[in-house]
């Protein structure tokens, strides 16, 4: 027997802290529920929960994104609501001034109504914002920029990507053209502005339409005449290149224009030939074919396209939904002179929205300019009838224009509900998993806490008898 050295007490005091030591880790996952309450608990495994954490929180913000974002094209949407009504009403005004039962006097009160129609039109656009950020004036539409080549009326959709883009140009359109300079004594001659009079008789007949014009006439005169039927023939003039120039107004389409001058009859066919009349006094220029992309398509690769004459909308690729109008001014039907053009699109206006958790996972919305400027309602006049029938083409225009827009927002706002489903499905799943690596089993802890509890109590009484035997030492010395 031993007293210096209680080899039972101390073996009994290690397991009793030992015991003591799970039962306190125990107690701490049974009060907060964690099996990870620090990195020493599991270091991997807090690592991974606080990623998942981070996740979590992200997705349930992107949730409350996604919510914002249907509001906000809710208010948008709401608001182009009125503006097709609007314009469906200028359209029933529109119809009513083209019919010669109305007069002058009450298509002008028809006009009254028609301008503040528009004036509303600008306020909405104006005044149409969420949480101060306005909505349909422009300010959250593509940015567009031609940064060389020619290309006109450029614009695109929130479906159109960042980016530069060069657009490999085939064939172009331009409506059928006959530049009229007069002769003089068998010699070339051009009119230096339109004051300039003609010298001579002139005798022209557009579509079986017949003007003459006596000499002395001026250019603008004779211009103003033709493009008062224009409507009617389908040929407008005015002054290009010193000159006076006959063009249809409508691409591909075939006029004829008989021009007489002093009883010489020359005739040309406004049609898609495309080639030069090959007279002195005349010069025409005409593709009349829809412009064509050649295989190059968009920055070297093919893509889908419509071409309705000169204006191309990309239908697939990175540059989807990007419009314009080629500048075809100069060429011929072959397109061979045509300067391929370069567009820069930028989304700094658009609308984008985060519905993710990560970078990069959010979607962009442009909504364009509604105002009555950008929808071409701005100059609609029905005072006249000419006008009146002219308003209702272009009033057609910016209701199909306004209808684009509503759908593309219908369709982003049913694009974000599925979104918000998912992201749900997704927090649901992740807090799953968070939940198997970080949350304590309270039955299987339980079962150990009984456990450690019931050791604590076994090893407190052995410490006692372990403590007790060197006290048998003083028995032998006592005898």
């Amino acid at each position: 027997m031993r007293i210096n050295h209680n080899v039972a007490a101390l073996n009994a005091w290690r397991n009793l802290s030992q015991t003591n030591s799970l039962l306190n880790k125990s107690l701490e996952r049974l009060s907060s529920g964690l099996r990870i309450n620090r990195a020493a608990d599991d270091a991997a495994g807090l690592a991974i929960s606080e990623k998942m954490r981070a996740q979590i929180a992200g997705l349930q913000t992107a949730q409350r994104n996604a919510q914002d974002a249907i509001s906000l094209i809710q208010t948008a949407e709401g608001a182009l609501n009125e503006v097709h009504s609007i314009l469906q009403r200028m359209r029933e005004l529109a119809v009513q001034a083209a019919n010669d039962s109305m007069t002058d006097a009450d298509r002008a009160n028809l006009q009254k109504e028609v301008e503040q129609l528009i004036a509303e039109l600008d306020r909405i656009g104006n005044t149409t914002e969420f949480n101060t950020k306005k909505l349909l004036d422009g300010s959250a539409g593509v940015s567009t920029a031609v940064t060389s080549g020619k290309a006109l009326n450029v614009s695109a959709t929130g479906d159109t990507q960042a980016g530069s883009y060069t657009i490999d140009i085939k064939n172009s359109a331009t409506r059928g053209e006959v530049w009229l300079a007069e002769a003089g004594a068998g010699t070339w001659s051009t009119f230096s502005d339109v004051n300039d009079t003609l010298a001579n008789d002139l005798d022209i007949t557009v579509n079986g339409r017949r003007y003459f014009f006596a000499a002395g006439t001026k250019v603008q005169d004779v211009i103003d005449t033709v493009n008062e039927d224009s409507a009617l023939t389908g040929v407008e003039a005015d002054f290009n290149a010193n000159a006076i120039r006959f063009r249809t107004t409508d691409v591909g389409s075939a006029h004829q224009v008989s021009v007489t001058i002093n009883e010489t009859s020359d005739v040309f066919n406004l049609s898609t030939n495309g080639t030069d009349p090959g007279n002195d006094t005349n010069l025409a220029t005409d593709t009349g074919t829809d412009a064509e992309l050649g295989s190059a398509g968009v920055n070297g690769s093919p893509v889908n396209y419509e071409a309705v004459g000169n204006r191309i909308t990309i239908l697939s690729g990175p540059a989807k939904g990007l419009s314009f109008t080629v500048d075809a001014s100069g060429t011929y039907a072959d397109g061979s002179d045509l300067d391929d053009p370069t567009i820069t699109v930028g989304t700094n206006g658009a609308l984008t929205f985060q519905i993710g958790a990560n970078t990069g996972q959010s979607l962009s919305v442009a909504i364009d300019d509604m105002r009555s400027q950008a929808l071409g309602v701005k100059t609609v006049d029905v005072s006249t009838r000419s006008g009146a029938s002219n308003a209702i083409s272009a009033i057609d225009n910016a209701i199909n224009t306004v209808s684009v827009q509503r759908a593309r927002l219908g369709a982003v706002q049913n694009r974000l509900e599925h979104t918000i489903a998912n992201l749900g499905v997704a927090v649901e799943n992740l807090q799953a998993a968070e939940s198997r690596i970080r949350d304590v089993d309270m039955a299987l802890e339980m079962a150990n806490f009984t456990r450690n509890q019931i050791l604590l109590q076994s090893g407190t009484a052995m410490l006692a008898q372990a403590n007790a035997m060197p006290q048998a030492v003083l028995q032998l010395l006592g005898s």
